[in-house]
């Protein structure tokens, strides 16, 4: 019973220290955490491979250069930036000079227009530059101004006035919303209940990118593709309208270049979604021309990537078990235990060290203990009989055993067991003359302490 309690006390303190290193190994820091590898690939991609570069040209330097002279607003063939001639002019005033060339071009017609040195403000799709400055928007209404209706106004002004060192007017969003009418709204559903999508007329998308929408949506979504809107036009607000017929249905919208979700988790979701992608693709969106394939692709791929990153409430991959990633929060609790079980035990041990057998009484070692059963044993030499002589005799012989195992420095184990065997002896001969006083565990208490 003993040996086998001592195997459970070192055991639990193995199983402690092996707790203990496997916890603080797995505290290490570590750089790359997601919640998941995103499937995403589609992306708008350097120039010339995704068919955003048009078949448009500019005219030579000379002359743009003549066109603006002639003219504070040049408007080349294809150009389609838009802006609010009233407020330019009240901050430019009547010498400035705006030069506006297609988006789509390559990199050697972009350098024509902006060698145009006469022209204050250049405009290539809506990209707007001019001296050292480019002007770009910072928050979701610009840019859906920017590519829903090629509203560059907010850009242009805050050009003019980094130009004349002038504080920069305060941005408007002056994007009004209509609800669609009927009319508007009935071909719109029926095609959505019949594919899931509907391309309104004018609207560039061939097909839908169906890996980028199935892993942006798994569950389905509508889609709604329209071509870039009128300036100064309110828009048609399908996406409210539409989230209204199917509240638990993605609705996604694009009007030309913007694109914009209604659905579950909108108010957060739609944001972080709109937000990451314009703010990474929007310099590249103002001066091509992508197709709407590409374009939504991208922001698909952008939108599966946050779904990904466990930022939401959305249904996030499977991810396989982990044993130590379940067990991790129980490993201290365990150590713990193990430590207490240890303790427990050794507290145990020890008092049953100071208990022993019979004769051995208190933390004295072998030779005290031999002393005292031995002046036991003539004390009860005067006591006994014929019927404890016996039990006597056999003591002394175990205690003569014990004495010559001491002198001939045998283990301390062999000679405890001598000398429990003596006092068990002295016990019965103590028991056999009645008297209690000369027990062993009685005697050596008193004797020992």
């Amino acid at each position: 019973m003993r040996a086998g309690r001592e195997v459970l006390r070192w055991s639990l303190l193995v199983v402690a220290v092996a707790v203990l290193a496997v916890f603080l190994v797995a505290q290490r820091q570590s750089v790359a955490v997601s919640y998941g590898r995103s499937p995403s690939s589609a992306t708008l991609t350097g120039e010339g491979a995704a068919g955003e570069l048009s078949d448009a040209t500019v005219p030579s330097v000379a002359e743009m250069t003549a066109l603006v002279a002639a003219d504070p607003v040049v408007r080349l063939p294809g150009a389609v930036a838009r802006w609010d001639e009233t407020r330019v002019r009240a901050i430019g005033g009547d010498d400035t000079r705006i030069l506006v060339a297609p988006p789509g071009l390559d990199e050697a017609e972009r350098r024509r227009v902006k060698d145009v040195e006469n022209a204050t403000v250049r405009i290539i799709g809506t990209e707007v530059s001019g001296g050292i400055y480019v002007a770009t928007p910072d928050d979701l209404p610009g840019w859906r101004a920017q590519f829903a209706t090629g509203d560059v106004t907010g850009q242009v002004l805050a050009l003019l006035a980094g130009l004349r060192e002038q504080p920069s007017p305060p941005d408007r969003d002056d994007l009004r919303w209509r609800e669609p009418t009927a009319a508007e709204l009935t071909p719109v559903t029926a095609a959505l209940d019949a594919t899931g999508r509907y391309v309104g007329p004018g609207a560039t998308l061939p097909r839908l990118p169906q890996e980028a929408a199935r892993d942006a949506f798994p569950g389905g979504a509508w889609f709604v593709v329209l071509p870039a809107q009128p300036y100064g036009k309110p828009l048609p607000a399908y996406g409210p309208a539409l989230h209204r017929l199917a509240p638990e249905r993605p609705v996604v919208v694009m009007y030309g270049g913007w694109i914009e979700y209604h659905g579950p988790g909108a108010a957060d979701f739609a944001e972080v979604a709109g937000a990451s992608f314009y703010a990474q693709y929007g310099g590249r969106l103002s001066r091509y021309a992508y197709p709407q394939l590409n374009v939504l692709g991208a922001y698909l791929a952008r939108v599966t990537d946050v779904r990904y990153a466990g930022l939401f409430d959305r249904p996030l991959p499977y991810r396989p078990f982990d044993p130590l990633r379940v067990a991790l929060p129980a490993l201290p609790w365990l150590f713990a235990g193990c430590v207490a079980g240890f303790v427990v035990l050794s507290i145990r041990t020890v008092r049953g060290a100071g208990r022993g057998r019979p004769g051995e009484v208190g933390p004295a070692g072998p030779p005290a203990r031999l002393a005292g059963l031995s002046a036991l044993a003539v004390e009860l030499s005067l006591l006994t009989d014929a019927r404890s002589d016996p039990a006597l005799v056999r003591g002394v012989a175990r205690l003569r055993a014990a004495r010559s195992a001491l002198d001939d420095g045998l283990p301390d184990r062999h000679v405890r067991g001598l000398l429990a065997d003596a006092a068990a002896e002295l016990d019965q001969a103590a028991r056999d003359v009645r008297m209690p006083g000369y027990r062993p565990d009685v005697y050596l208490r008193g004797t020992l302490s």
